[in-house]
């Protein structure tokens, strides 16, 4: 599966996209959509890009999270849920326990449960972007209509 244009239009809402590198909350330089690496280096301090090489690096990074849930996900899915599956992983690098809680079919209750509560601080602090962000993720996931 890929990502679907609706998906990827709530990923650019929820990342936002800066042309000038900056530190996330989890104290990691970051660019773009919300881009860690620049063709395969680390961004850095000072960083610039242009809009078409954000666009660039986002569809790079999509592809990757992707693949990553194609691989992992062993059920079938919705588009929705595949969309909030890429989402949330492009956000946390994917997770183990979400992919297992999936494969196993646990009641999406436990999915949305999981979704909401999980990776919502950085460096110990709750953030409320995050837990935002993780709700946006746990109602695509449920949901069967954007």
């Amino acid at each position: 599966m890929t990502i679907s244009k609706q998906g990827l239009v709530l990923l650019k809402n929820l990342e936002g996209i800066r042309l000038q590198s900056y530190l996330c909350s989890g104290n990691v330089w970051t660019i773009g959509w919300g881009t860690t690496q620049i063709n395969g280096i680390k961004v850095k301090n000072g960083d610039v890009i242009t809009f078409e090489k954000a666009d660039e690096l986002l569809n790079n990074d999509v592809k990757r999270f992707e693949t990553l849930v194609n691989t992992k996900i062993k059920v079938d899915l919705t588009q929705n849920q595949f969309d909030a599956l890429v989402i949330h992983s492009f956000n946390t690098g994917g997770s183990e326990t979400l992919f297992h809680l999936i494969n196993k079919g646990e009641p999406i209750s436990k999915i949305r449960e999981w979704i909401e509560k999980t990776y919502i601080s950085a460096n110990g602090t709750i953030i409320k972007g995050l837990i935002y962000r993780r709700i946006k993720e746990a109602n695509l996931y449920c949901s069967s209509i954007y």
